[in-house]
């Protein structure tokens, strides 16, 4: 039997010898030097001046041009992509000629096995040791980037047959350039196959969607170097220092609001470049963040962060378990199985699956309350003071809990989480601020001022500007962000490690 509840908050992929921890430098980022002097330069040179004629040639070299970034500084990794491809691929033949269920269970078996073995086995092998006592050893499994969003991808292919929502594909070609695909391959959004299917194919380029790309490219190119990057920096430093039991109540929370702002730039800005690089080449992808931090709700912030996952867990999840439709308790129980999995999609790590449940929580709590629907205070009536004030008090609750929940999710065990979470409380005998955080505050404020007003909808004026000086903005972002990369700063990716 397990000795005390603290040894479970140490079982964790990230605290093992295995864990492989960030991949930037096992991977080509879009925010890296090579991609952009390099490689995305040469691959639209291919692609519209000697190809651009020619469909199937630039579908081809599309998909070698995939595969080429995908085994960027990992090759052995792309036979696991292909591998997944070729498998999905006549998983969808066959389920097209005969809609068994057999056929989904061993679809399923197939990737989530695949899933399992790089993602989730040494976690599991760490957790039977602890409870049992075993000693059982592993080899170093090293996991692939982006594994969870090629998967999902693949997966959705071949239930969206079985359910006659897309044709199965007979062109060996068009399903691998789907999952393949590099501007959305190791982040998202993550893509449907019908969503795509045409484009494939039948894609038109233009000089409009190509200038639109490049700017949807460079503003979130803006996001993660000169937003995200920064705000890394003042989130390591300061949970290293809380960490090491030095830290302030002021300085953890301005680790707690760096990391906020971090990851929202960070996967948000990935997801304006994966789009970006998506209409240069002619495709159009779906949206997948919508402003999350102006949310008043768990709900409704779900159905503005990482919209992809989430309606990919609705449809192929929620709904099929019967979502709403059975009950009040039915419906809390596909919840929770629906959070369970959220925790575990965005690792292996106890502290994910708290996440997950801190949400679930919070979002069946809301039901039963109906708290979305409460728009105004009673004992105001329904005056616009009254509503003011339920926003109010609605934006100050999610924007708690969010902050609450990246701090849990940004921590490496639940034990850690729990002793930041008591130093912002002010709980604790340490000291409210010193000098330290004030110089850190002071020498960042300008990067927090942009985070928070490229975190709601003001930053969407700067769009609105004359061309000229649109276009000027967007060039100094370019030229500044370069600087920064040829200076070698900061340049983490939060969401490789999913």
């Amino acid at each position: 039997m397990v000795t005390s509840l603290g040894e479970w908050y140490n079982v964790s992929d990230k605290e093992s010898p295995h864990f492989t921890g960030n991949k930037e430098a096992a991977c080509m980022l879009f925010s890296s030097l090579t991609f952009l002097i390099c490689f995305l330069p040469l691959t639209l040179l291919v692609y519209y001046i000697l190809l651009r004629h020619h469909r199937r040639l630039q579908n081809y070299f599309l998909f070698g041009a995939s595969l080429f970034f995908y085994a960027w500084g990992e090759p052995w990794f792309v036979f696991v992509m292909m591998g997944s491809i070729v498998a999905n691929y006549f998983f969808g033949l066959l389920v097209q000629t005969r809609k068994k269920p057999w056929i989904i269970v061993a679809m399923l078996a197939v990737n989530l096995g695949i899933l399992f073995i790089f993602k989730y086995f040494m976690f599991t092998v760490a957790n039977i040791n602890l409870l049992f006592h075993a000693n059982w050893t592993t080899r170093e499994i090293i996991l692939p980037i982006g594994i969870s969003f090629f998967t999902f991808q693949a997966i959705s292919y071949v239930l969206d047959i079985y359910r006659n929502k897309a044709e199965a594909q007979k062109d060996l070609l068009h399903v691998g350039l789907y999952i393949s695909f590099f501007p959305q391959l190791i982040a998202g959004p993550i893509i449907r196959y019908q969503t795509v299917a045409h484009q494939i194919q039948h894609r038109v380029e233009s000089m409009e969607l190509f200038s639109e790309g490049v700017c949807r490219f460079l503003m979130g190119l803006g996001k993660k170097i000169l937003i995200a990057n920064n705000m890394a920096i003042v989130a390591d430093h300061c949970f290293r220092i809380v960490g090491e039991g030095n830290g302030t109540t002021a300085l953890a929370w301005l680790g707690a609001l760096a990391y906020t702002f971090q990851i929202f730039f960070d996967f948000s800005g990935y997801s304006d470049m994966a789009i970006g690089l998506g209409r240069m080449f002619g495709f159009k992808f779906p949206e997948n963040f919508n402003y999350p931090y102006i949310s008043r709700s768990a709900s409704e912030f779900w159905r503005r962060w990482h919209i992809s996952l989430g309606t990919w867990f609705r449809d192929y999840v929620y709904i099929p378990l019967g979502g709403s439709r059975s009950g009040k308790g039915r419906t809390f129980f596909n919840l929770f199985i629906v959070w369970l999995l959220t925790g575990f999609w965005h690792g292996a790590n106890w502290t994910f699956v708290c996440w997950g449940f801190l949400w679930c929580f919070f979002i069946i709590l809301e039901k039963a309350l109906n708290f979305e629907k409460k728009v105004y205070f009673k004992p105001l009536g329904n005056s616009l003071l009254s509503r003011w004030l339920i926003s109010v008090v609605k934006h100050v609750y999610l924007l708690l809990l969010v902050i609450i929940g990246w701090v849990l999710f940004r921590s490496q065990t639940i034990g850690d989480a729990i002793h930041y979470l008591n130093l912002m409380s002010g709980a604790g005998s340490e000291p409210l601020s010193d000098i330290r955080t004030l110089a850190w505050i002071k020498e960042y404020l300008w990067i927090f001022f942009a985070g928070f007003l490229f975190s709601v909808p003001l930053g969407e004026r700067f769009q609105r500007v004359p061309a000229p000086i649109y276009t000027t903005l967007l060039l100094l972002v370019l030229l500044v962000s370069l600087s920064y990369l040829v200076k070698g700063a900061h340049n983490p990716f939060i969401y490789f490690n999913f």
